[in-house]
């Protein structure tokens, strides 16, 4: 059985991605396939999974010596179980930088593309195939789209997946403003999370000048709801850096509908990486940092110290 799986806390696409190719090598290649998940999926991919009928896929903590998988929506071992180099990687398909640090035990398909969605990626790997895909599994790569492209807003969004996202939602019938709204509705509610959860969430890892980072990203409709929280989040980092061995945790709560970011500026560190990275001046513990909604683009390029 291959194991599908993307990085730890999974969001929408590693979540979804890993359904999507899954059925794929099941229905179509003829190879018995099942998702998995890394984690706890956030509460907008939870959303998606109910809105499309699909239970939640099985949580695995490792993979064992030469058990088949296949990695989606990362290609880091860092987001990666400890013995990822152990079993036997048969592809890899994703559309983040190449890390490295990957080992396999033959050649394989590895398929990266800087586009803004890994379910952007499959369908054009299924080809004509895709057709065959039931209406459940096409919910899911559009959702996956709409949730890594926040509705198109994001700059990493390409006319590739937007095309993708519409075509989709026309052979559904689901009016994309409406459907993404309810999404986002979901990703909002974070009632239930604890603070340490919260920056936890939406996270990887990054050495920055020397200093290790835990850079955290929650997107939302409503984030004077997160905002609430900022002094016991601040107050929450300390114990997330001892227990993840990493000096700082920086958390932007992204307004994905005015489109900007919050940073909240816990001590002196994370003035100074607000200060040199955005070209900005703090004066209080946030900033806010117009324009700015995608980690991948706009924020680790830009970091520094």
């Amino acid at each position: 059985m291959i194991q599908v799986f993307g990085h730890t806390s999974p969001d929408t696409d590693a979540t979804g991605s890993a359904i999507v190719w899954s059925w794929y090598l099941n229905e179509v290649k003829g190879q018995a396939a099942a998702p998995k998940l890394l984690g706890t999926p956030n509460t907008e991919a939870a959303f998606v999974l109910a809105r499309w009928g699909f239970d939640q896929p099985e949580i695995i903590a490792d993979v064992a010596e030469g058990n088949d998988v296949v990695i989606v929506d990362t290609n880091n071992p860092a987001e990666l179980p400890a013995s990822i180099n152990d079993a036997n990687i048969l592809e890899i398909i994703d559309h983040h930088m190449l890390v490295g640090g990957i080992k396999t035990k033959s050649p394989i398909n590895i398929t990266i593309r800087p586009l803004a969605c890994t379910a952007t990626i499959m369908a054009d790997l299924m080809g004509d195939d895709l057709a065959k895909a039931p209406a459940a599994i096409k919910g899911v790569m559009l959702s996956c789209i709409l949730s890594d492209t926040l509705e198109f807003r994001s700059p990493t969004t390409t006319d590739i997946d937007k095309a993708c996202a519409e075509k989709l939602a026309a052979e559904l019938g689901v009016d994309i403003a409406e459907y993404a709204a309810e999404m986002f509705a979901a990703k909002s509610d974070v009632s239930a999370f604890s603070d340490a959860e919260l920056l936890r969430m939406d996270s990887k890892k990054f050495e920055i000048g020397g200093k290790n980072f835990r850079v955290s990203v929650l997107e939302t409709t409503s984030p004077a709801t997160v905002l609430d929280r900022k002094i016991s989040l601040m107050e929450a980092m300390s114990v997330v850096e001892a227990e993840d061995g990493v000096d700082q945790v920086l958390l932007f709560v992204v307004d994905i509908l005015n489109e900007e970011s919050t940073l909240l500026v816990a001590n002196d560190l994370v003035q100074t990486v607000a200060e040199k990275s955005f070209g900005v001046k703090v004066s209080g513990d946030t900033v806010v940092l117009p324009g700015v909604v995608s980690r991948k683009k706009q924020i680790i390029p830009q970091l520094a110290i």
